[in-house]
């Protein structure tokens, strides 16, 4: 289960640190853009990520000084890759391929933590608000920019985006396209927290050291329920949350908290 970590990846660079997988974009060069490599193996290593039951949280990241671009400039251009063809093509093109990686995401059990290290723009600030928690730093800026291209946000950014911030203000980004610097990404919840560039990855380990010190049965199970409630009508939700703490207090993790309490010490969760 641990392979994926060690292939080599074209645009792609993947970290196994403790009970954490760190994934980095690593087109650098442009801005970490899309390319159909990233793609694919961004959803491959999601997928083999969550498997892994040693991963209790993921982080996903830019190399260089941007998060992510969103698409291609040059690809968009020039009209080819996943900008190429007429409009059935290319709807074919999305379906099959950006598309696949909100549909990873959503599947995800295990927490995924953006660290914004630098732009988030178009698809790229689609992607951050896929994640369940984001922190940036001071260069962290993210901009819906489709409209300014005269374009649609094709990889579900209307779907994301209110999620994350509301329909009002999602509707003015995206209607706009103008750029949310840190400090009112923060304000508007765009970040959970924002630190200096220089303390970023320090202050994201403890986050995840912080998550992953808890059971990750109920995490997982939290998450789940999070997500559930966004859709869901309170009955079908509290069913859902009656089932979920029926399974919960007879693990052994429960009873291990259960002790730990008792004992006045840390719990120490096995995910059982």
């Amino acid at each position: 289960m641990t392979d994926y970590c060690k292939k080599t990846y074209n645009d792609l660079l993947v970290e196994k640190k403790e009970a954490s997988i760190w994934i980095t974009l690593n087109r650098p060069k442009f801005s970490n853009a899309f390319s159909d490599d990233m793609i694919v193996d961004l959803c491959r290593v999601l997928r083999e990520a969550d498997w892994d039951q040693d991963v209790r949280v993921i982080v996903l990241t830019g190399a260089g000084k941007s998060f992510c671009a969103g698409g291609d400039v040059k690809a968009m251009e020039e009209k080819t890759g996943m900008f190429a063809g007429d409009p059935e093509e290319l709807r074919r093109r999305y379906t099959r391929g950006i598309q696949q990686i909100p549909l990873a995401m959503e599947s995800l059990q295990t927490p995924i933590i953006a660290m914004v290290n630098g732009a988030a723009i178009g698809a790229g600030c689609d992607l951050a608000c896929m994640c369940d928690l984001r922190i940036g730093c001071g260069q962290a800026c993210f901009g819906e920019t489709f409209v300014r291209l005269a374009l649609v946000p094709g990889d579900g950014g209307t779907f994301f985006l209110q999620r994350v911030i509301g329909y009002a203000k999602a509707m003015e980004l995206s209607l706009t396209g103008r750029i949310v610097k840190p400090e009112e990404a923060l304000a508007i919840g765009l970040l959970n927290q924002l630190v200096e560039l220089e303390v970023l990855r320090l202050e994201t380990e403890k986050l995840v050291e912080s998550i992953a010190a808890n059971s990750p049965v109920a995490v997982s199970m939290i998450k789940k329920a999070i997500r559930h409630a966004r859709t869901a009508e309170i009955h079908g939700h509290l069913d859902l949350l009656a089932a979920f703490q029926g399974i919960a207090q007879r693990t052994e993790d429960h009873f291990e908290g259960m002790r730990a309490l008792k004992e006045k010490r840390r719990p120490h969760f096995k995910g059982n």
